[in-house]
């Protein structure tokens, strides 16, 4: 999964726009933003924060300076816990050669302190783009972990796993039927990269015109 094999294979599936999501961080996202874009890649910043809940939610930038004041905060925000390396891995931070320029201590797998509540709450008003992760997922879901979506909570979109029957999930819970869906390939490895995606029509690769697409103001729209 090294920046430059990662760009590789979202072009040879035919991606346009990828973001880099990883868990609790956005430590390598200058980077792979560079090598993204060498590659004729659109690149936005983003990560999944995990809530004190243990939901995943993923968030993404096209303002660089948002995106490290944000990340900046939720480095704050998690627990003071280190990593065991041992047991979860290295966590490396990389330069643009994909030598590693020094290991995060902090354990990034652990919840951050803030509540589901919390999160959106700070996430509305940002100029940023935020769904929760793979909801048809068993474990880090909001249904997974709540067993529903609360209807306080107003999310512009919602996140499907790569392999997830749409109709048949929406058998199962008819309340989202007119909900936005965003399929994605949550890839942890390389073959991975591209297995679910979804079609945005839209004027330029930008946040504003993918909530458009999402809205499907104009001619643009979505499909996934």
């Amino acid at each position: 999964m090294s920046a430059h094999n990662v760009a590789r294979q979202a072009v040879e599936n035919g991606l346009s726009i990828i973001a880099i999501t990883d868990h609790n961080s956005m430590a390598n996202c200058p980077v792979y933003q560079k090598i993204a874009e060498s590659h004729g890649l659109n690149f936005f910043w983003g990560v999944e924060v995990q809530t004190i809940e243990e939901i995943h939610v993923i968030v993404i930038f096209d303002n660089t300076k948002l995106a490290r004041e944000f990340d900046s905060e939720l480095y704050e925000s998690l627990l003071p816990l280190k990593n065991n390396p041992d047991f979860f891995g290295d966590q490396v931070v990389i330069d643009e050669d994909e030598n590693i320029i020094r290991f995060e201590e902090k354990a990034l797998i652990n919840s951050s302190r803030w509540s589901l509540q919390n999160l959106v709450e700070r996430l509305k008003s940002l100029d940023c783009f935020f769904f929760p992760a793979h909801i048809d997922a068993e474990t880090y879901s909001i249904i997974g972990q709540l067993g529903f979506i609360p209807g306080d909570i107003e999310f512009p979109a919602l996140g499907i796993t790569a392999g997830c029957n749409l109709p048949g999930f929406l058998e199962n819970h008819p309340d989202l039927k007119n909900s936005i869906f965003i399929r994605n390939s949550d890839a942890h490895y390389l073959k991975d990269i591209g297995s679910g995606y979804t079609d945005f029509y839209i004027e330029k690769a930008t946040l504003k015109e993918i909530r458009f697409a999402c809205q499907k103001i104009g001619l643009r729209k979505y499909v996934v």
